[in-house]
């Protein structure tokens, strides 16, 4: 008798996406990332997006928004 082979296995699962898993990334050495004060967190989602997209900023357009409009907020609300 032939003995019938198992079905192939299907490959593994990718983990699921953290969200903001940078929130207290801003006290890290990096002097430029603590510049952007309450951008910096935006800023470092934008840096995932960009690793985990192979630095396509078309695929990222809704961080760099997010970090645009931050920066915006900064510059309007030190002029003041």
């Amino acid at each position: 008798m032939d003995e019938e082979a198992p079905p192939p296995k299907s490959p593994p699962l990718s983990p699921p996406q953290q969200a903001a898993f940078h929130q207290d990334d801003a006290t890290d050495d990096d002097e430029n990332v603590k510049q952007l004060e309450e951008c910096s967190a935006l800023y470092l989602s934008l840096q995932d997006c960009l690793v985990n997209r192979n630095r396509n900023w078309k695929s990222c357009q809704m961080e760099v928004q997010a970090l645009k409009a931050c920066n915006e907020r900064r510059k309007n609300s030190k002029g003041k």
